[in-house]
């Protein structure tokens, strides 16, 4: 096995991102009807979303800001653009075209950096509507082939989208997952989408081929509509094996679009891949092209708020954390970093802060109910040494569930207090007579017969022992050993 995402040999996963991403206007692209999701089926609907005659597109300012806010979080050079009629026919696109971005895309040449710091080149993030939505029924899996017959729900049609279009860097299915776990962070922090897969608010289409180093990027198949992080990384590890077995057996991989299925956990052929030929491109004659002036890009750029990236530095910086550590990504990703940070800014201790966020916050969302003093309160008393850290667990699940409390108060309320040093010591000594085997055996390296120790010692002081004191203090002990 290669070190190229566990490809057989020396094979080289090749992937390209195109996210399609809805865009968190009121209304769509170009008319006033609604841009809502989970209203009752073909109500947000207009002689513009329709494609009745007569009836002419407005562009929608709004949706263009928050365009280029995602250019610009992606370090896009905004440019003067076009819009384009892209022909083809799907029951759920009323106008049989689609209007969108060909050769003159609004955000172009940019980049998105991981988590680890590789940047992924960002080949153009442009403009365009949204289809309906079908749903097939009486099938298997909601697929067409085998449905009774399909509804139609034109409520997304004329929704405002941004695709964004990764180059091919993307070397693991692990990056790739990285990739899109980013770019939703991004999208969400700026205010551009709500950006839920699981909505569908968000799409990955992932392409994928494989190749041999030092030959061409082999033939690539398209997988449509993804809808997880997880599920981006499952289906990219199976189509790159498919294709690798594929021409190790001697047959061709074809350029295709494909379907992944979370159910059987594999990839199916939807329809050979169209070229641009087949859309016919022309630009669309209803409307003028859109050159945002330096003074508005330079406006959109300034109302930036910060982004993951340089949230997670800061929150790395002030709790005494590595920037990719699980816990400053889990709280950044939550959204729960500037309440660390405000547990700081009342006193606090910001290192224990974010290790009560990230185990015990976890559905609380971006604004905790409980009041960031009274956490701050806690902290103190944990890093004080008057109580200990599994007391203190035991008094933020009390804060938690009362929405608050006095830290202090509930401690004396619960009569935890920790043991001072001496009177610890005295405890630890009458354990290590008590356990003289468990000793002899830690003595000698078994790193076991410590925890025995430690317990034997938490259940002699009814837990009130603080166990990194006592782990401590058993080193010491050792180390002093005649």
């Amino acid at each position: 096995m290669s070190a190229h995402d566990g490809l057989p040999g020396d094979w080289i996963l090749v992937v390209g991102l195109e996210v399609h991403v809805e865009l968190a206007t009121n209304t769509k692209l170009f008319s006033a009807s609604p841009n809502r999701c989970g209203d009752e089926p073909n109500t947000n609907i207009d002689p513009v979303t329709l494609g009745l005659p007569g009836a002419l597109p407005v562009l929608n300012e709004h949706a263009v800001e928050l365009a280029m806010r995602i250019g610009l979080s992606l370090n896009c050079t905004v440019q003067a653009c076009t819009f384009h009629r892209k022909n083809y026919f799907y029951p759920d696109m009323p106008k049989a075209y689609q209007i969108s971005q060909y050769d003159q895309p609004l955000c172009v040449e940019g980049y998105l950096a991981l988590p680890g710091g590789k940047h992924v080149g960002i080949e153009r993030a442009h403009m365009e509507e949204d289809a309906g939505k079908s749903t097939h029924v009486g099938g298997s899996g909601g697929r067409v082939h085998g449905a009774t017959h399909s509804l139609i729900d034109l409520n997304r049609a004329g929704v405002p989208l941004v695709e964004i279009v990764s180059k091919p860097d993307i070397r693991s299915a692990e990056e790739a997952r990285q990739y899109v776990s980013e770019l939703r962070a991004i999208l969400v922090a700026i205010g551009a989408s709500d950006a839920k897969m699981e909505e569908g608010s968000m799409r990955v289409d992932a392409n994928v081929s494989v190749h041999k180093p030092g030959t061409p990027y082999g033939t690539r198949c398209e997988i449509k509509n993804v809808n997880s992080v997880r599920s981006v990384g499952r289906a990219i590890e199976y189509e790159a094996r498919r294709q690798v077995e594929m021409i190790e057996a001697g047959e061709k991989v074809r350029q295709e679009t494909r379907h992944w299925d979370e159910n059987d956990g594999r990839t199916h052929t939807l329809r050979t891949k169209e070229d641009a030929d087949d859309y016919r491109y022309f630009l669309e004659p209803d409307l003028v092209p859109v050159a945002p002036s330096h003074e508005w890009i330079q406006r959109v750029h300034a109302a930036l708020p910060p982004l993951p990236a340089q949230r997670r530095e800061h929150l790395a910086v002030m709790t005494g954390q590595s920037a990719d550590s699980e816990a400053v990504m889990s709280v950044v990703e939550r959204g729960q970093d500037h309440y660390v940070l405000a547990v700081g800014h009342l006193g606090g201790d910001t290192a224990r802060a974010l290790v009560y966020v990230k185990e015990a916050f976890a559905d609380q969302g971006p604004d905790p109910a409980v009041p960031a003093i009274d956490i701050a309160g806690l902290t103190n008393l944990e890093v004080e040494g008057k109580v200990t850290a599994t007391q203190a667990k035991a008094i933020l699940a009390d804060i938690i569930a009362n929405g608050g409390g006095d830290a202090a108060a509930i401690a004396a309320a619960k009569g935890f207090e920790a043991l001072d040093t001496g009177a610890l010591e005295s405890v630890v000594d009458q354990v290590i007579a008590e356990q003289a085997d468990a000793w002899a055996k830690f003595c000698a390296g078994d790193g076991k017969a410590m925890g025995a120790i430690v317990g034997a010692v938490m259940k002699a002081t009814q837990g009130k022992a603080d166990g990194k004191l006592v782990t401590a203090l058993l080193n010491q002990k050792k180390a002093s050993r005649p």
